[in-house]
């Protein structure tokens, strides 16, 4: 039985993952698979599973590489893609959802990854494991294929709620660049404010002013404003955290994974069409599989939750076990970066200083 009391691995050697296998369309065969993939790639991490015992106990039995490094815990209900996240609020408790988030709260294990309801995931993470102070709304956060030298770009909120005034805008901002701090090794990560130009007088109200507030606030939040950025930036190298409400961004992350995926099919017909172009496939066959591995979606699968006292990794709905492996891959690097503790200090530092002007103005008068 492997031990999960130490929920970084320090007695073990390894840092423990807390997996929902029961979400996600696919169903437990593909999470299980991810994970044993992940397992056999890295020796430091392991796994607490929560779902249907008997099925995941024969599924893991399967894996060799999950000997050892997989502790199974029996949920009796599965959360289902079409519930409401009112309704799991209620009656969640006994789901392998929320099984999996409670290993989190009780610090069983460092980082929770489900491919479950994302509405629901989120209320259950917000309801289990709370905001941290100074946060308004949680966000999620994307990695998006780049043309930045590290590959990536983090855009958020892609989801989580679609609302979102100045300060929201200006917590994403700070809660963008920690992530990208940790999840990318970016020092000092250049941050943008998306809107329809680049231009000042350009955009809603709103924008203004949380421009305002992102650029006030950059020191403090130890990133570089770049000011406004617009959809062709995102994949762009003009900066490295792009910062939206959750109504845009959701909309720009489905547009991208459905561009990326007709790509793929555009090629593959244009490849297949004469005898001609199936040699010229052959011949171009590494330069395609690059290509192809650059751009799949699975290959960059994982939101993860900003803004909760714990890390949750959101897999998307239809993950195979390569989109499940590269979403515990993610997990896996936030907790040995230590990611959870950086932020929620970076997060408080920025509310200080925040604080601190405001007095400092009240008691100048006013003055700006």
């Amino acid at each position: 039985m492997m031990d999960t009391r130490d929920p970084h691995g320090k007695g073990a050697g390894r840092i423990v993952i807390s997996v929902d296998a029961m979400g996600g369309d696919r169903g437990p065969a593909a999470v299980v698979a991810g994970i044993a993939y992940s397992a056999h790639k890295n020796p430091d991490i392991a796994f607490i599973l929560h779902g249907d015992e008997a099925e995941l106990t024969r599924l893991v039995r399967r894996r060799r590489d999950l000997a050892g490094r997989c502790e199974i815990r029996h949920a009796e209900r599965v959360v289902q893609m079409h519930e409401k996240p009112s309704h799991v609020v209620r009656h969640g408790e006994g789901t392998s959802m929320w099984s999996t988030i409670e290993a989190v709260r009780n610090k069983e294990a460092t980082v929770a990854v489900s491919c479950g309801n994302t509405g629901a995931l989120m209320a259950l993470s917000m309801l289990r494991l709370r905001r941290l102070p100074g946060v308004n709304r949680p966000a999620i956060a994307c990695l998006w294929p780049s043309r930045n030298p590290h590959g990536f770009n983090v855009m958020l909120d892609v989801g989580a709620d679609i609302r979102a005034d100045s300060e929201d805008l200006l917590q994403y901002a700070l809660m963008g660049a920690a992530y990208a701090r940790n999840g990318l090794a970016l020092a000092c990560p250049r941050v943008g404010l998306l809107n329809v130009g680049t231009e000042e007088h350009k955009g809603r109200p709103e924008l203004k002013v949380a421009a305002d507030r992102i650029a006030g606030a950059a020191q403090a939040g130890g990133y570089e404003y770049v000011g406004y950025v617009e959809g062709g930036d995102i994949p762009g190298a003009r900066c490295d955290v792009i910062v939206t409400d959750g109504y845009t961004g959701n909309i720009a992350l489905k547009t991208g994974e459905g561009t990326a995926t007709l790509i793929s099919l555009l090629l593959r017909q244009a490849f297949q069409k004469t005898p001609l172009s199936r040699v010229a496939a052959l011949l171009a066959l590494p330069s395609l599989k690059r290509l192809q591995k650059r751009i799949d979606p699975r290959r960059v699968n994982g939101g993860v939750f900003l803004g909760l006292n714990g890390t949750v990794v959101k897999s998307h709905g239809s993950a195979d076990a390569t989109g499940v492996s590269a979403a515990v891959k993610l997990a896996f690097r936030l907790a040995q970066s230590g990611f959870q503790d950086r932020l929620a200090a970076r997060v408080a530092s920025a509310v200080q200083s925040g604080q601190d002007a405001t007095q400092e103005n009240e008691g100048n008068g006013g003055a700006a």
